[in-house]
């Protein structure tokens, strides 16, 4: 099929640039839905020009499980209640990895910009709440395929995984929140510095205090006062708490599972709003 840019077919381009027709307010969800999909599916379609992407960000919660989580659990250091120290960092892990492909996916918009791809974007009647969303759940696949990753890892270890059908949905849904809520957060940010040096500075400065300002390596009871707080206002505490409340087979809530959900969905909506206000002003 003819392309007018790499990973993306000139069917894709003419279906997002269809002038929508009059419709009520249920066609115009669907449409709302469908555009975002076709985003989505352009942006996965890209990982077919470089299958090896995934492959490299797997090597570094690889590293985490397979070398720091296996001395922590001879040490004993880290207090886990009833859990394996293996057993409580495996989820940890897989909310870092989908942090770490998450929250540098805003740069993916700075090179769009460059490219000229940005411009047709916008000169399309393609809502921008859905140009955001479809590179939010693209984002969600990535972090998908991290997830089979560490699910293997974490099985070779003899981590207690939860074989529930139910739960893995839950895993399912819950890394493409985390995912989509990031990589939102990740675009803001890239809508604000509009460069990529300033923007990879600001990734990096990100990701290792979000990191470790979560339960995702130990509990939260053991952190200092003040670190607690913060703790309880980082998103990927949430999201920790609720992967490791479903992958593993005797793990129980610490904030309740409804409550995780609420904080991801509320604050990954919040966040595509602002983005979607945000997003034409890349090229300004």
């Amino acid at each position: 099929m003819k392309q007018l840019e790499p990973g993306v077919p000139l069917g894709a381009w003419d279906e997002l640039a269809r002038t929508p027709a009059a419709a009520g307010p249920f066609q115009s969800i669907i449409r709302f839905i469908n555009k975002t999909l076709i985003i989505c599916d352009l942006e996965v379609r890209k990982l077919a020009h470089d299958p090896t992407e995934l492959l490299t960000r797997a090597v570094q919660p690889a590293l985490w499980l397979l070398v720091f989580g296996q001395v922590f659990t001879r040490v004993r250091a880290i207090p886990t209640g009833s859990l394996n120290y293996i057993d409580f960092m495996a989820p940890g892990i897989l909310a870092q990895s989908v942090l770490f492909i998450a929250i540098f996916y805003g740069i993916s918009i700075i090179w769009e910009r460059d490219l000229g791809i940005i411009h047709k974007f916008l000169a399309s009647p393609t809502p921008r709440a859905a140009l955001v969303l479809g590179k939010a759940l693209s984002a969600g696949v990535r972090g998908l395929a991290q997830a089979i990753m560490i699910y293997f890892l974490a099985l070779l270890l003899g981590v207690k995984m939860n074989w529930n059908p139910l739960a893995w949905l839950g895993v399912i849904v819950v890394v493409i929140l985390g995912a989509a809520f990031f990589s939102t957060f990740s675009l803001i940010i890239a809508c604000l510095v509009k460069t990529r040096e300033r923007f990879m500075g600001i990734g990096q400065v990100l990701t290792m205090p979000l990191f470790f300002a979560s339960n995702a390596i130990y509990p939260i009871s053991i952190m200092p006062g003040w670190l607690q707080v913060i703790s309880q206002v980082n998103p990927l505490t949430y999201e920790v708490d609720a992967l490791r409340t479903l992958m593993l087979a005797n793990a129980s809530s610490a904030s309740g599972l409804g409550l995780d959900f609420a904080v991801l969905l509320i604050a990954t909506a919040v966040l595509v709003l602002i983005a979607a206000r945000l997003y034409p002003t890349i090229v300004r």
